[in-house]
């Protein structure tokens, strides 16, 4: 692979609104924003997930699978100048995600089927989704955009994040396009999904300040419930 990489711990929550905006005010003293982030604390995701036609990803989801990996090409903010090709592996709670950056020419080919131009990419995370596409019959499958809040701490590597707004689409041709036609993709749309993602621990402020009565940890899926509509 092109970068050395560790796993990672992910912990994920379903929370009533109420529960977040409490959540919220305690990090906020004690976490930073990312500075990717706009003005107002929050970025939009756009990502196509690809699967084959046995839905191979999508059943070791729910099969509960312990090593299981998934392909997924995303940007941010309507912003087609930073495309991100990302292949994401998991084992229980613990990621590893790989990235490389391609073109907004490069992946409208990707999208449309046209991969020949993969095999000789300079990106071996390229390369082994053209193998994958050729011999798994991978291809994109569903359109996943949310909208992220995320926080940092340095220590542990902590990174915490809200997501809502879960919306979908099954016309991956309008991925590339700032007029997506899409659906709410959740039967409770005023919950946020509450990720924390760290290195080798969790450190107590922070193991304490994301302590919900009630809440347990959950194997929650944003391509899972994206795909509940095909």
């Amino acid at each position: 692979m092109e970068q050395e990489k560790h796993y990672r711990h992910e912990q994920k929550f379903q929370i009533p609104y109420a529960d977040y905006v409490g959540l919220r005010r305690r990090i906020r003293p004690i976490m930073k924003a990312d500075p990717h982030a706009n003005a107002d604390g929050l970025y939009r995701i756009r990502s196509i997930y690809f699967d084959n036609s046995d839905d191979k990803a999508l059943r070791e989801k729910i099969d509960g699978i312990d090593r299981r990996e998934k392909f997924r090409i995303r940007y941010y903010n309507d912003n087609f100048s930073f495309i991100t090709l990302e292949k994401k592996m998991k084992i229980d709670d613990l990621c590893l995600k790989y990235d490389a950056e391609i073109t907004e020419e490069e992946c409208r080919r990707i999208v449309s089927g046209d991969i020949a131009f993969m095999k000789d990419h300079p990106s071996e995370l390229v390369k082994e989704l053209y193998v994958k596409m050729r011999c798994q019959r991978l291809r994109p499958r569903v359109l996943v955009t949310y909208v992220r809040e995320p926080y940092i701490y340095p220590a542990g590597n902590v990174r915490v994040t809200f997501d809502s707004q879960i919306r979908t689409s099954l016309f991956h041709q309008e991925f590339l396009t700032k007029d997506v036609v899409d659906i709410s993709a959740t039967d409770t749309p005023q919950d946020m999904i509450l990720e924390v993602k760290f290195d080798a621990f969790l450190p107590a402020v922070i193991q304490d300040l994301i302590q919900i009565p009630g809440i347990r940890q959950q194997a929650s899926s944003k391509y899972g419930v994206c795909r509940r509509f095909g």
